[in-house]
């Protein structure tokens, strides 16, 4: 499976209001590992940044200004992601201001959910976390991802950042060591072990010292609690018919 992990920069919160992306990010990944392949581009907007977003971003008009505006890179950005599933934290913001500048380049372009699946990274770690902060620091603190040199937000390194964020956010056993181990080439071939049921069982033996101790360990149970668990079991196996 190709995926293809997304990031954007804009001039502020609504492209209802007129706002465009200023930089794209993206990351590709294929079965869960990155190629190192990456789409980095900067956009001239043609219009100014909304109160607060620039500082956010770090960027400015004067360094847009020479840049290529959206419809410039639109092919080399639709190649680039053209089939592979969009990971993306609050993925409605970012495709809602994509599928904007896919219309002003032409409709021939259609929108994103025409070319991709979409997977909202926000969206897993709200069912993971219930109730808890979100948003990429609160996840990469939490997951264990090194972002100190986060300092301001940038489209490629926040889709750097998303990408290990989204690998623990949705990582099974085998990815963190508990799978079954892969045999080496060459490696003698694994010995299938089967247990004879119909063979008494082997009983484990106490000394008198394990006894006491357990027998003391209960009592202290019993003047806390009024009865120890131990007790229930054992009146359970009792009240069995033989």
């Amino acid at each position: 499976m190709r995926q293809v992990i997304l990031d954007t920069e804009t001039t502020g919160l609504s492209w209802e209001r007129g706002n465009r992306v200023v930089e794209i990010g993206c990351v590709e990944f294929v079965e869960r590992r990155p190629t190192g392949r990456t789409f980095h581009r900067y956009l001239n907007p043609d219009r100014e940044f909304e109160q607060g977003a620039q500082e956010v971003t770090g960027l400015t008009l004067e360094f847009l200004a020479d840049k290529p505006r959206f419809a410039e890179v639109v092919e080399e950005f639709l190649e680039f992601i053209d089939g592979a599933e969009l990971v993306i934290h609050n993925a409605a913001f970012d495709v809602g201001f994509l599928d904007n500048e896919l219309r002003m380049a032409g409709a021939r372009h259609g929108c994103l959910a025409d070319r991709c699946a979409i997977e909202d990274s926000l969206r897993l770690a709200r069912e993971r976390y219930p109730g808890q902060r979100n948003s990429l620091d609160a996840l990469c603190k939490r997951l264990g991802v090194d972002n100190a040199h986060r300092q301001l937000h940038g489209a490629l390194l926040d889709a750097q950042l998303l990408a290990e964020v989204y690998i623990g956010l949705t990582s099974g056993q085998e990815e963190i060591g508990f799978g079954a181990p892969t045999p080496e080439p060459g490696a003698a071939a694994a010995v299938e072990f089967k247990v004879d049921l119909s063979r008494p069982r082997p009983r484990v033996l106490v000394s008198d010292d394990e006894r006491a101790a357990h027998e003391a360990r209960l009592a202290g149970l019993r003047k806390k609690a009024g009865r120890a668990l131990w007790d229930v079991a054992t009146e359970a196996e009792q009240a069995v018919p033989a």
